[in-house]
């Protein structure tokens, strides 16, 4: 019987051999915490610090509002008053406002506010991803590549960018990198429980984002399939078929059971939302915006995506992709391909099971490029193709082909891990013959060589990675100028949250511009309403119904954000903003006075007011100074009148001459434009426009929008930010008998 005791030889060193390994092992997955934790402080800054009132990208906008919703217990929003409280790319539902995407991302984010704070769950998300991906690369090759594999995706800028994006790509991402994991582990040691694992995290990414899922899982699928059907215990897997098929095929039927469960989820939400369980919401908002080749639209955005253009859109994307956004660029890209070479001559030498499932990963590559080719969203992000620093690609990657990073940061590990190995033995084979100790030698040269490539390739991962975070953090500046006016009234709150409007218990509703339509968020993400449209700061879009959103809120206090400027944050343009009171007005009759500037050189004034049912002309005095106009609202019609005008137009009365009075509707808006003649063909014009509704027993009203036009199409608000001399426009609205006090709107 051999000798056991401490006082063997063999024993104690197979022991300590054993306690090596062990302590090897603990250091590499040391790492990969390590790296993760790492990952989730990078995100948490970039979050808060790149991003602090989100990217351009306004879909963040609609999964945080999204998460709220789902915070509060709901699916759909029912706001008070159609129209002015609808938010980007919700749909219009018989049961309420809801959004087009999915609910899995937004269910992520609302876990991290109901940790205390949104970017706790980006910080998580990019955890999950770089410690996924290095735990992928471990599993299909050892401890060092798994290490290598996390840091790549950690220095790859498209990591970086998204990371601190409320976007589902890395969500998506983090979910397939659990299904990859445990999939590849679990067909290494035969767990069934890893099996049930790698179909739940799938059917969660498909019910997330179904097509990105399908592309990753389409790879595993196909390996899944083969190995079964070439088992044979498909047949007859609880009779004449040994334990490991009879396991084999346990583990299919876990990994598709669970997997199918997240279809059946998605379908049944599906039937929930929109009545059809074939019906995404996505579909529900534009029919025309899915996969497919031929017509595409979204929202008044028309294409014909041939096959030929999704070929030039995605050779494009991933041409940006491998250049500008994986780690140390087109380097980056070249030891990936490297890695990929290698890998598939060693498989074809040794064609073990590890080798085929080495090669599920590297079909990644396949299935996420060829299938991106079939989504015209390819084509949407680029902007003009013809054009590098145009489109969201420009500030915030190709985040459609987000997926790419493993297999890139997985296989780039590969080559830079053997080349090392190869480096040390090519050093080891040059080294002179009288060196007393080869190895040590060998060793510390091949460790110089590495460092001086890592400094190398260090280099070009941070010189790839600060010109898309410099870029989006001149953005956020811009876009802090345009937050301005809320911030001096209560800030930032923590965790990406809403700007709110005051820092008091004072309640106030602003009415914000719609700048790219009838949207909220659509841009202004960082301003949100509370689920239940009961927060001390609510937001409704201006222009229409602002009497019903005034009426439907008689306990806020009214303003308008005003706005100069094209809201173009992305070009480095700069606007001026400002909030402005809003006063309602009631009484038997509203009464608007108007003071305009009329500058040197006028040569004319003429004026015109009106709105849906009726309008009048004027003529006035063209002399430098102060034009006085009165408007009065009463009995169903208005009246204008001041000091030097003279009708020019309009309803006729009963005895011929011109009426300067015209009809108003119960519900309508009217505009008062006074446009001075400057020459033969120039000028400029005052507008000014507000609601009035007269089909009560008082008429009601609130304060105008006042606007300078220096042409008809390109309106500035007045008084915010220069005007030439001698222009200005004054107004104060009023309310008679049971009115309260005039307020001024100046």
């Amino acid at each position: 019987m051999p000798d056991r005791s401490p006082s063997s030889g063999r024993v104690p060193r197979a022991l300590s051999s054993l306690d090596a390994a062990s302590d090897r092992l603990d250091r590499g997955w040391l790492a990969i915490l390590l790296l993760a934790l790492v990952a989730a402080a990078v995100s948490f800054l970039v979050a808060t610090r790149v991003f602090p009132y989100h990217s351009l990208n306004h879909d963040e906008g609609v999964y945080i509002q999204q998460a709220e919703l789902l915070l509060s217990g709901r699916l759909f929003l029912r706001p008070p008053v159609d129209g002015p409280f609808r938010p980007w790319f919700f749909v219009d539902g018989p049961e309420g406002l809801y959004s087009k995407y999915a609910p899995v991302p937004a269910a992520v984010f609302a876990l991290g506010r109901a940790l205390g704070a949104y970017p706790i769950a980006l910080a998580g998300i990019a955890a999950t991803v770089v410690g996924g991906t290095a735990a992928v690369a471990r599993e299909l090759f050892d401890a060092r590549v798994g290490v290598v594999a996390g840091l790549l995706v950690l220095a790859s800028p498209l990591f970086l960018v998204q990371s601190g994006t409320y976007l589902p790509y890395a969500v998506t991402a983090a979910f397939e990198l659990v299904f990859a994991y445990a999939y590849l582990r679990g067909e290494r040691t035969g767990s069934r429980r890893l099996a049930a694992v790698a179909g739940a995290a799938i059917g969660v990414a498909f019910f997330g984002r179904p097509y990105t899922a399908v592309l990753f899982a389409a790879p595993f699928v196909a390996h899944a399939v083969v190995t079964l059907v070439r088992s044979g215990a498909w047949r007859r897997p609880f009779r004449a078929v040994d334990d490991a098929r009879r396991d084999l095929f346990a583990r299919r039927l876990a990994t598709a059971g669970l997997g199918t469960a997240g279809v059946v989820v998605a379908l049944g939400y599906n039937a929930v939302m929109t009545g059809d369980p074939l019906e995404f919401p996505f579909a529900a908002f534009a029919p025309e915006d899915g996969i497919g080749f031929g017509e595409r639209s979204l929202l008044g955005h028309e294409v014909d995506y041939t096959l030929g253009l999704g070929l030039e859109a995605n050779a494009l994307v991933l041409e940006t992709l491998f250049t500008d956004w994986v780690a140390m660029g087109s380097l980056g890209a070249v030891l990936a391909a490297v890695g990929v070479g290698w890998t598939a001559r060693t498989g074809r030498r040794r064609p073990t099971a590890l080798a085929w499932r080495r090669g599920v990963l590297a079909g990644l590559f396949l299935s996420i490029t060829a299938g991106n080719v079939g989504f015209w969203g390819n084509y949407n992000v680029l902007g003009r193709l013809d054009v590098a620093t145009d489109g969201l690609i420009y500030h915030l990657g190709p985040y459609y082909h987000y997926d790419l990073l493993v297999p890139t940061a997985v296989f780039g590990a590969v080559a830079a891990v053997r080349g090392g190995e190869r480096l040390r033995a090519v050093a080891a084979d040059r080294l002179p013959d009288s060196l007393p100790v080869d190895r040590a030698a060998a060793d510390r040269l091949a460790v110089g060589l590495l460092l001086v490539a890592a400094g190398v390739g260090g280099a070009v991962a941070v010189g790839a990675a600060q010109d898309p975070i410099e870029r989006n953090a001149a953005v956020s500046d811009q876009l802090e100028v345009a937050y301005e006016p809320f911030q001096e009234q209560g800030g930032l709150s923590a965790g990406n949250a809403a700007l709110h409007g005051n820092a008091t218990e004072e309640r106030t509703l602003t009415f914000l511009p719609p700048v790219y339509g009838p949207w909220l968020n659509h841009p202004f993400q960082a301003v949100r309403n509370d689920p239940d449209f009961d927060g001390r700061s609510l937001y409704a879009l201006g222009d229409d119904d602002e009497l019903d959103v005034a009426a439907a809120h008689p306990e806020y206090r009214l303003r308008r954000y005003v706005v100069r400027g094209a809201w173009s944050p992305a070009g480095g343009d700069a606007v001026t903003a400002e909030l402005r009171p809003v006063e309602r007005v009631s009484g038997e009759s509203v009464r608007l006075d108007t003071a305009v500037g009329v500058p040197e050189g006028a040569q004319s004034v003429s004026i015109r007011v009106g709105g849906d049912d009726g309008q009048t002309y004027a003529i006035a005095d063209a002399s430098p100074g102060t034009l006085n106009l009165s408007l009065v609202v009463a009995d169903g019609e208005a009246r204008l009148s001041g000091e030097g005008i003279a009708a020019s137009g309009g309803r006729s009365s009963t005895n011929g001459s011109v009426d300067p009075a015209f009809p108003v509707d119960d519900r309508d808006e009217l505009t008062l434009t006074v446009f001075v003649g400057t020459g033969p063909s120039s000028g400029f014009s005052y507008d000014l426009t507000f609601p009035v509704d007269t089909g009560g027993e008082t008429v009601r009203a609130l304060s105008p929008t006042r606007e300078r036009c220096p042409v008809p199409a390109r309106c500035v608000p007045a008084g915010l930010g220069p005007s030439p001399p001698g222009t200005f426009v004054d107004a104060t609205i009023v309310g008679t008998a049971s009115a309260q006090n005039g307020t001024n709107s100046r």
